[in-house]
């Protein structure tokens, strides 16, 4: 719990890139980078557009001379200044075409990087952004903010504990209804660019929530996926990206899946589940109902773990900050990654490795992503029944 937290004798300083005026992740990085105190927002480069910036800035209560107009000027700016002024890393919440460059330029420059999902517009990006983590030795976070949740990590620990015997099974979708309707004609800012090529990639809704998908199933169980079988479509006529896919999975274990996401489930808000089967039994978590965890037996009731309540792993007492019926969620989740980060980041600045205790997902999280999305593409445009995930 919070008492085994180690004082940080300073806050690490955060720059954020994007999360200008109309942004929703922007505010909710900011949230959960504040949440804990260990880190303060000192600077920012909210938009392409300068005057955007400037005002976007006032808006974080920053000084004129902490807000730039872009982030090439921030990141060469901050550089300059002496150690306990300038920034300690990035928070990078921009579109996906606009995370590679950034990301690369701050850690050359020797700043830290916090990056949004997807960690890049191509597999070919991905791993050429690896190498640059691994040549500058600098602390990267991705924030896939599902592994933040306690009993995602209980399910992680009771998986790796061998409870439920070898993992058969795994069953993980991630349902919205948000695109059901060409709302990226009508002004909305977050459709239009997730349904643009130019700035989302080669997907939208594999990109934007299945990915979210993958990286939960292969964190909850330790398993990685082989193969896919991909099936994707725009459903929306005009819309030049898939809003709806399912891929067939095959797991390094002999395991199978089938994974689904959708944004044009009319009705469903954020759905993502995810159900693991083994031999000797199954569990089930909801995003919607995240305090608890179902196990299920075939020879006995079904349980219900629930936050705050018996004896958890010790990843998921820590992960919990409230006792038990209070609710906590999605932000608490995102807090917990930009926590675990801070730690590391200051176990950097001392010299020390960081404990394995606060885990959050990194740069080769970001490669898995963009190769499960690059290879999804391929199977679901081909003729090809299963595709390897190989680089």
């Amino acid at each position: 719990m919070w008492s085994i937290i180690p004082v940080i004798m300073k806050k690490i300083k955060m720059g954020l890139i994007g999360g200008g005026e109309g942004s929703f992740i922007g505010r909710v990085h900011h949230m959960a980078a504040l949440l804990d105190n260990q880190i303060d927002l000192v600077c920012g480069a909210f938009s392409h557009d300068p005057a955007t910036s400037k005002r976007s800035g006032a808006h974080y209560l920053l000084p004129d001379n902490r807000v730039y107009g872009s982030f090439a000027e921030m990141i060469s700016e901050e550089q300059k200044l002496p150690e306990p002024m300038r920034m300690d890393f990035v928070s990078i919440v921009t579109p996906n075409s606009l995370h590679f460059e950034p990301a690369s330029m701050a850690l050359e420059r020797g700043f830290h990087v916090v990056c949004d999902k997807p960690m890049t517009c191509s597999l070919k990006e991905a791993v050429d952004l690896e190498k640059i983590v691994h040549h500058t030795g600098r602390v990267f976070a991705l924030t896939h903010t599902y592994t933040g949740y306690p009993l995602v990590k209980e399910a992680k620990h009771i998986i790796k504990s061998g409870k439920l015997g070898v993992v058969r099974k795994i069953l993980v979708e991630y349902p919205q209804g948000w695109l059901a309707m060409p709302v990226e004609k009508a002004g909305n800012k977050q459709a239009a660019w997730r349904t643009d090529p130019q700035f989302a990639g080669i997907t939208c809704t594999m990109g934007d929530v299945g990915t979210h998908a993958a990286n939960l199933a292969e964190y909850i169980t330790g398993l990685a996926i082989t193969q896919v079988c991909a099936d994707l479509t725009a459903f929306v006529p005009g819309r030049r990206l898939d809003d709806d896919g399912s891929v067939l999975l095959r797991f390094d274990n002999g395991a199978k899946g089938v994974l689904t996401a959708s944004q044009i489930c009319a009705g469903e808000e954020n759905a993502l589940k995810i159900k693991v089967y083994g031999e000797k039994g199954g569990l089930e978590w909801h995003q919607m109902e995240p305090n608890s965890l179902i196990l299920k037996w075939p020879d006995r009731p079904m349980e219900i773990c629930r936050t705050g309540m018996g004896n958890l792993s010790e990843a998921a007492a820590f992960h919990t900050r409230v006792p038990a019926g209070h609710p906590e969620g999605y932000i608490e989740a995102f807090a917990n990654i930009y926590r675990n980060f801070a730690r590391a980041v200051s176990n950097f600045k001392a010299g020390k490795p960081p404990d394995s205790l606060y885990d959050f997902p990194g740069v080769q999280e970001g490669v898995r992503g963009m190769l499960f999305l690059e290879k999804a593409v391929e199977s679901s445009a081909g003729s090809q029944k299963w595709v390897e995930m190989k680089v």
